[in-house]
């Protein structure tokens, strides 16, 4: 191959797809405890559950269903989704998150479509990229209501959509912030017998690490996995990534402190294997 063909060659991807919590801020902003803590005050006080049960609840239900939230709809519980979302994301410590410019000039100068790809809901998912100063390095949100939209049978051409952050009314299932106790499947004893038998209720709930909730996400935005690089901070979500045909990366927050970052510059080729660390 002649010499000068090395700088010719097509870009081995032409998207990038960011994780958002715990992945483009570190585990030591406290935002992951603080969120699981609101969890369980969640289940406590809006739903009746036992607080000795909220934490295997939590566990299993996080392992089982990808997130609490949609365990917690699975097993019978029926609540507002922006009002749960509400309680859970806006009381966190969110002073604990700073501006980061070292990350926001290296998402700048990667000249590819860079997209964010969160559970979470738009209102947590824009104030965490407002104060990171992230808010302008991204194209689009793919966040909890584009995957759960209300009032949709499929995916709308609407020019809202073109944001991909879904429908700004009121998420309501139902008008109940709880459930009749005989109609709750009780997961903790199930997972507590010998040899669990029987098949678990399936959730009304889209999200990671589902592979349905990441081939729907990749349709939206019109995303070819075989050219798109996947930055996740969830083993489980890195997988079913590559089982869809996504190269990815794992990345781990906690090395996104600035005295790492300042030694990362871009040199105009993002060389990363399949699965790495960064």
């Amino acid at each position: 191959m002649e010499y000068a063909d090395l700088f010719n060659q097509k870009p081995k991807y032409d998207c990038l797809l960011f994780d958002l919590d715990d992945t483009l801020y570190p585990l030591s902003s406290g935002l992951a405890t603080a969120i699981l803590q609101n969890l369980k005050d969640y289940m406590v006080e809006k739903l009746g559950i036992e607080p000795t049960k909220t934490d295997d609840l939590c566990n299993l239900l996080y392992k089982n269903y990808g997130t609490t939230l949609a365990g917690l709809r699975a097993i019978g519980y029926d609540f507002d989704y922006d009002e749960f979302h509400s309680f859970v994301h806006g009381r966190l410590p969110y002073e604990n998150l700073k501006p980061d410019p070292i990350l926001r000039n290296m998402l700048l100068s990667l000249p590819y479509r860079k997209l964010i790809f969160t559970n979470a809901d738009k209102v947590h998912a824009l104030k965490a990229l407002r104060i990171l100063g992230l808010e302008d390095c991204f194209e689009g949100i793919i966040c909890f209501e584009t995957l759960n939209p209300i009032h949709k049978n499929s995916v709308s051409d609407d020019e809202d959509d073109i944001y991909f952050i879904g429908s700004t009314s009121t998420t309501k299932p139902t008008t109940s912030n709880s459930a009749n106790n005989s109609q709750i499947f009780d997961i903790i004893n199930h997972f507590a017998q010998l040899n669990p038998s029987g098949i678990l209720p399936k959730t009304p709930i889209v999200c990671k690490p589902s592979e349905n909730a990441i081939q729907l996400a990749l349709n939206i935005a019109n995303i070819n996995p075989q050219r798109t690089l996947f930055f996740e901070d969830s083993v489980r979500n890195i997988q079913a990534g590559k089982r869809l045909g996504l190269h990815t990366v794992l990345a781990v927050p906690d090395l996104w402190e600035s005295d790492i970052k300042s030694e990362a510059v871009y040199t105009g080729n993002l060389a990363v294997e399949t699965t790495v660390t960064a």
